[in-house]
């Protein structure tokens, strides 16, 4: 290989030529954030020769690497771009634009700029171009070279560079501050370096690429792929990337149509292959054999056959089939991307005639109950890839598909939970605290519809969120209709933390707001008139307490069987086990400085307080089991370590200290250091954990408002006047402005019950776009707060920093009133607002949240 440094002038003028992009580089994909800044360079080479100050340093744009093309001509040579076809075809662009913004008032210099750097004047058809891009973008950038642009070029990307050089064109003439448009061309050819790296006949091409691109940094997986396949079809590639490749690229996007090179290779046998491996897994595959064209063909067209297959997971609606498109509706609600693979191996078999649609809907109908049914039996998801991967490798041959598909999940540690245990976690687990609240909404809905009523109620045109009919903050009357139930190691608070977030207790309804935390007889009332079969069951009972939550989960739970199917027996059952293992992974994840309670974990399990004891206490070697303490904080009577080996040298309480728990004077462990059953939870949820009741995301949060004239911003200051003062309300206005005149914005969330507000910073409209300290919160009924998200920063920069994150928690600590142990870093700790009303605390948190910005724009933002 030769290398030299360039100009663009230099590499594209003289003789006729042509420089091709192959049909393995991906299509053109510059953005303005690139754009933006090419200009930027452009414009400052062009100042620089204007002040005549042509010694001053060019400027480095890259590098082109090219190669002999198969076609080449002793009298016309052609050249593959191997690299650099984003910049070639960038500043031909430009040069167009150019071309045409003089074309009226100087047509010599605009021919001149056409025939130096764009076309070949005496070629016909594709060699008239200079620069001749990919299949996908040749006919956009062949109008733009040619000028017979038409309506439909305003779709593409090229196009959308060709225009935004016409409209900085245009800029570029004003009469206030006029730049000689020469002068940019000149920059453009004459004033950006390149360094050209010219490949020999006898070079592997293929390799050269490799080097330059399989960092992951420029190209995807996908992109890898295809560039492979197409150098090894020097011959067919024309006709197959036209009839097999276009199409399919066309309609995926380039990371679905990764993912469906990935699913074909787990169709075809390869189970543990991960997603970001694929290119070097694919390519092993190829190499292993003897591959020529026609199995590179082959492969190409069953990703094409499969892309259809593929595009209905994507769009259920393309399913003509009534039965299989509803299934996949809900799946795809559910966002079941683990099981793609066998979905996708169903629908290679509907298609090859081994099972008909009426046999494809009833293994989906076992797919969504082996979803829902762990979800509901709180089964941990981190194991559900390996499951649905290995099942085109698994699948039994000697019954039929669907058959198979059931006798597999329903095998040994798959753990589809049998009909016994599904009633007992209906009945007694937390339902509300476990999976994503999409999916709680639709095992709610399906609930709803089975009660087959004559009018249903339209899901997707009615917002309705879940409701707590026995409310999470639950007044006097409330708890004394708990007492009624209670026996006598039993409270009314007890059974309260025990059964509010079951199912038997959990509806859907559109009047949240008005439900709120009402008496029972208030919610009859409302509940009375709803649409939902479910919600006027509900409205017929007498009261509402424990014995009427348990009875209306034996009622969920008979729907719940007849709706999702059960494993089949015999083949293999789960170890019951598994509820045990979730508290381990519970106390396992337990930070520093923290402890929590028989009761709180009880909660968080679905359990009763003295089975976690005598589990505990029975149990060896359970991580930090000595850290389950009393609710009023302190040591067990009845707690022994459980092995010598366990206990060393130290008793429990100095034990606790060395692990940062503090004591109170009166011994008992700092209940600002407890975990609640809701911490437990979100503890174990990480990161992805979602809001409740159909609350937006803050990222999702955009300032709109709900159904009527009120606003989201109006309904929250209302919510939160409610219940807290009028200095706290000014408070909280004032500490918004603050935030405003940082440069951040207020995003609201939408939830009915209880809306919120978000102090963003960043772009709206996408997750991952913005980062936001704290969202504050009306109190119905107990105040307003501001809960920090610690566990969401640790995801997003400069927060990941543990250390940065323990400084925002150090100067909230300095807040008259917080005390937030360390161990909360992990967690999304609440203040309360009414601390505000101290004129020291405003300015402390203004000084706080002007700190967290200032780390955001100086570490975080570009």
């Amino acid at each position: 290989m030769q290398a030299k440094e360039t100009l663009f002038a230099d590499l594209v003028q003289g003789r006729a030529q042509q420089f091709q992009v192959p049909l393995y580089q991906r299509t053109y994909s510059w953005t303005d954030k690139h754009l933006k800044q090419l200009w930027r360079d452009i414009l400052e080479q062009a100042e620089l020769l204007e002040a005549a100050e042509e010694k001053a340093s060019t400027h480095f744009l890259g590098s082109v690497v090219l190669a002999p093309s198969p076609q080449n001509e002793a009298t016309f040579p052609r050249w593959l771009v191997v690299d650099g076809q984003q910049r070639l075809t960038t500043l031909s662009l430009a040069l167009a634009a150019i071309r045409d913004h003089v074309a009226a008032s100087n047509p010599d210099e605009a021919e001149r700029i056409n025939e130096e750097y764009l076309i070949n004047k005496r070629k016909g058809g594709n060699d008239y171009l200079r620069l001749l891009p990919t299949q996908a973008d040749r006919p956009q950038f062949a109008a733009h070279i040619r000028g017979s642009l038409t309506d439909h070029a305003i779709c593409s990307g090229i196009a959308t560079a060709y225009a935004f050089f016409r409209t900085k064109l245009v800029e570029a003439d004003d009469p206030a501050a006029p730049q000689n448009v020469f002068l940019i061309e000149q920059a453009i050819t004459s004033r950006l370096t390149l360094v050209s790296v010219t490949a020999e006949r006898s070079d592997n091409v293929h390799r050269i690429f490799e080097s330059l691109n399989n960092t992951g940094l420029k190209l995807s997986q996908a992109d890898l792929l295809r560039n492979y396949l197409f150098m090894r079809l020097p011959t067919r590639g024309e006709h197959i990337y036209e009839t097999y490749w276009l199409p399919l690229q066309d309609s995926l996007s380039n990371d679905e149509l990764e993912q469906l090179m990935w699913l074909q290779l787990v169709l075809d046998g390869d189970d543990r292959v991960r997603r970001q491996d694929l290119y070097a897994a694919q390519q092993r595959r190829f190499e292993e054999g003897t591959t020529g064209e026609a199995e590179i063909e082959a492969y190409i067209r069953q990703l094409h056959r499969r892309g259809a297959h593929f595009r209905r997971l994507l769009h259920p609606e393309e399913e003509p089939d009534q039965a299989v498109r509803t299934a996949l509706h809900r799946l795809d609600a559910w966002q079941a991307v683990v099981t793609y693979p066998a979905l996708m191996l169903l629908f290679d078999r509907r298609e090859q005639g081994e099972l008909d649609s009426a046999e494809t809907a009833r293994a989906l109908a076992y797919i969504e109950s082996f979803l829902v049914r762990r979800m509901i039996c709180r089964i941990p998801t981190n194991n559900l890839n390996r499951i649905f991967q290995s099942v085109p490798g698994q699948l039994p041959l000697d019954v039929p598909v669907t058959d198979g598909l059931h006798r597999l999940l329903s095998s040994e540690n798959r753990f589809w939970p049998d009909d016994v245990e599904l009633r007992e976690k209906i009945r007694t687990a937390p339902f509300y605290q476990y999976g994503r609240w999409q999916q709680r909404k639709l095992v709610l809905q399906r609930l709803e519809e089975s009660y087959g009523h004559p009018e249903p109620v339209n899901f997707a045109a009615a917002q309705l969120t879940i409701e707590h009919v026995m409310p999470q903050s639950p007044e006097d009357a409330w708890l004394r209709a708990l007492a009624e139930d209670a026996g006598q190691e039993e409270t009314a608070e007890q059974l309260h933390a025990q059964y509010q977030h079951t199912l038997g207790n959990l509806t859907l309804t559109a009047v949240n707001a008005e439900l709120s935390n009402h008496p029972f007889g208030r919610k009859q009332d409302l509940l009375r008139g709803s649409h939902l079969e479910m919600n006027r069951r509900i409205a017929a009972t007498e009261r509402w307490g424990v014995r009427e939550i348990l009875a209306r989960a034996d009622e969920l739970a008979d729907h719940a069987i007849a709706l999702w199917p059960a494993p089949l027996r015999g083949v293999g059952r789960a170890e019951r086990s598994r509820d045990w293992q979730l508290a381990h992974q519970a106390l396992a994840a337990l930070r520093h400085g923290m402890w929590t309670s028989y009761g709180d974990l009880a909660a968080f399990l679905g359990s009763g307080a003295q089975a976690v004891g005598n589990h505990l206490a029975n149990t060896p070697r359970v991580v930090n089991a000595y850290r389950v303490l009393t609710s009023d904080g302190r040591i067990s009577e009845g707690f022994r370590w459980s092995t010598p080996q366990e206990a060393g040298s130290d008793d429990v309480r100095a034990r606790l200290a060395a692990d940062g728990v503090r004591f109170t004077a009166t011994g008992a462990a700092d209940p600002a250091q407890r975990l609640t059953a809701e911490d437990l939870a979100a503890l174990l949820a990480g990161s992805d954990d979602d809001r409740a009741d159909g609350e937006d995301t803050a990222e999702d949060a955009a300032v709109g408002t709900s159904p009527g004239q009120e606003t989201r911003a109006e309904r929250f200051f209302r919510q939160l006047s409610a219940d807290d003062s009028p200095v706290t309300v000014e408070a909280v206005r004032s500490l918004f402005a603050h935030w405003e005149a940082l440069g951040g914005w207020i995003g609201h969330g939408s939830g009915h019950v209880t809306t919120s507000a978000y102090l963003m910073l960043g772009e709206s409209g996408g997750p991952g776009r913005g980062i936001w300290p704290m969202t504050l919160y009306p109190g119905g009924g107990r105040g307003g707060t501001a809960e920090v998200v610690f566990q969401y920063l640790a995801a997003r920069e400069p927060f990941t920093d543990r250390a940065l994150r323990a400084q925002l928690l150090s100067r909230l600590n300095t807040l008259d009133g917080v005390d937030l142990p360390e161990g909360k870093l992990e967690l999304r700790p609440n203040i309360r607002l009414s601390l505000l009303e101290k004129e020291r605390n405003r300015e402390l948190l203004s000084e706080t949240l002007t700190w967290f910005r200032n780390c955001w724009v100086n570490q975080g933002s570009s």
